[in-house]
């Protein structure tokens, strides 16, 4: 085993990876300016800072993605420069991804194959999935089709991954974004069992108290340096938050209020799964006012794409099911809607809430061009629409050099802040937003949320569909939940218990089943 001395004459393990002084810029960007730190086997070690700080950048040079401007990374004790993801592999270096890289039409033993450098034949790879999948306390079935998973059970194909190649050092990134308590809690034994074996592990997270209870020690990194390395079981989440950020702003509560007239009423709806792996939506009902923010909570896959793109106009409806100020749209598209005041923002950032090629400036006409009045004259104003880019990265603290950059090369938090602010920014009527504060920071979220609530006090209706159910009871006047496409009675949200919410989640909602015929959301209080 490959120790040091220390002055005092001791001897202690060599840490199994060092980063010294690393550096990485963009165009205008100082991704890592002279990142220092280290990870000793069987240790969990957080990675933690705001969004734009470096943590992505530094990961990928880790993982052999971006290659460094400067600095040095040993592993073990020799140098380490991967030149790719196949070279870092070799060296025993695994990573699980925010947004997985699963094929939905293949199984379970298929996409693991796809993501090995020497996989071994089917039915021997099958027998490995069972073995270390159970030894793990990850129970797969390698024939089981990817896209009947659930978001659980698809994290788990990531990590098995891994494990089969029996990693060294496994980079985890926002690892518990769109799993239940219970899948938390399943995933934490597995690291502790890791980090028992000697596994290093390197943990992204911006769940503070996830980092309190998991992570042996934290490096805070701040615009590109780290600016801080602790025990974070010695600090508060709050503590830690202000290391990266400073201070905090949190949403003031609301106070109970009058809203005022109804401005979206959905009754009856009802629509089949896109895809086999879709959710179906079954007779959805709801109410909302001027002035009221719904709360809709749900874990993965229980229709929530589903229901935004209803509510959107990217799937259209039978006649009669959602109304807008009174008017019929369930056969309007999103264009229409958005020219009516319904925007809407959905939780796929890149792809499907942004084009990844097209600049900011693009990304904000996309869907400005009709309330922002874009076009003149049948010609696209390319001026007016930069000054939008500029308003929405200036409102929204987006780090980025400039509107001309391309949605793709911001990071996930950014564009995030731009995606919500493009739409906050429209003052729309009615916002539905899925996963607003999704992979932001803390202060980030904070202001996010404080814009909805900026917003539903002008008088916008707002939905929100989020998985952070702390985050819905922060901002929402009423809530109701999703399950199995079937969304609950909405009910005031001050004074839901823990087990009341547990229940509706569960598809139990006032002794009866999701799927009921309520009226919709509460009424005035």
């Amino acid at each position: 085993m490959k120790g040091m001395v220390t002055m005092q004459g001791q001897v202690t393990e060599a840490p199994l990876l060092a980063v010294e002084e690393l550096s990485k810029a963009y165009p205008g960007v100082v991704a890592n300016d002279g990142v220092f730190f280290s990870i000793a086997r069987g240790e969990v070690h957080a990675l933690l800072g705001e969004n734009g700080a470096g943590k992505s950048t530094l990961v990928k040079m880790i993982y052999g993605l971006v290659h460094p401007d400067g600095g040095r990374m040993l592993l073990d004790g020799v140098p380490y420069a991967p030149q790719s993801p196949s070279d870092a592999r070799r060296a025993g270096v695994a990573m699980v991804f925010q947004h997985f890289s699963l094929f939905e039409a293949l199984n379970v033993a298929e996409n693991i194959a796809l993501g090995m450098e020497d996989p071994p034949p089917r039915g021997a790879l099958s027998q490995r999935i069972r073995e270390v999948s159970a030894a793990y306390g990850l129970p797969l079935d390698p024939e089981r089709i990817v896209g009947e998973l659930s978001a659980g059970e698809r994290q788990r194909v990531e990590i098995v991954r891994c494990l089969l190649q029996d990693p060294k050092l496994l980079i985890m990134d926002e690892p518990t974004s769109v799993l239940t308590p219970q899948e938390v809690e399943i995933l934490f034994t597995t690291l502790r069992k890791l980090r028992h074996e000697g596994t290093a592990i390197l943990y992204i997270s911006h769940k503070l108290d996830e980092i309190i209870e998991l992570c042996d020690s934290a490096t805070i990194l701040r615009h590109g340096k780290v600016v801080a390395t602790c025990n974070p079981r010695e600090h508060s989440a709050r503590e830690l938050a202000e290391m990266m950020v400073g201070e905090i702003l949190i949403p003031p509560r609301r106070a109970r209020r009058t809203f005022g007239e109804v401005v979206l009423e959905v009754g009856g709806l009802s629509l089949p799964a896109a895809t086999q792996f879709g959710t179906a939506l079954h007779d959805i009902r709801l109410v909302l006012r001027a002035g009221e923010v719904l709360g809709i909570g749900g874990v993965a896959g229980n229709g929530q794409d589903e229901l935004l793109a209803a509510l959107s106009g990217e799937r259209t409806t039978a006649p009669g099911t959602i109304r807008l100020g009174g008017r019929e749209i369930g056969a309007l598209g999103p264009a229409a809607r958005r020219a009516l005041g319904l925007l809407a923002a959905p939780e796929e950032r890149l792809g499907h809430a942004a084009a990844p090629d097209m600049s900011l400036t693009e990304n904000a006409f996309l869907t400005g061009a009709v309330r922002e009045r874009l076009v003149r004259h049948g010609l696209i104003d390319w001026s007016r629409s930069r000054d939008f880019a500029c308003r929405i990265i200036e409102g929204f603290d987006v780090r980025t050099p400039g509107p001309e950059v391309p949605a793709r090369a911001l990071s996930g938090g950014n564009l995030q802040k731009f995606v919500i602010g493009r739409e906050v920014m429209q003052h729309p009527e009615v916002l539905v937003v899925n996963q607003p504060t999704w992979g932001v920071d803390a202060a980030a979220a904070g202001a996010i949320r404080q814009a909805i609530l900026d917003l539903a006090g002008a008088g916008a209706a707002v939905i929100v569909i989020s998985q952070d159910l702390d985050e819905l009871m922060e901002i929402s006047d009423s809530f109701a939940a999703l399950n199995e496409g079937h969304l609950s009675t909405p009910r005031p949200a001050e004074g839901l218990s823990v087990e009341e919410i547990g229940l509706m989640l569960g598809g139990v909602h006032g002794g009866t089943t999701a799927g009921g015929t309520g009226e919709g959301a509460h009424a005035d209080p």
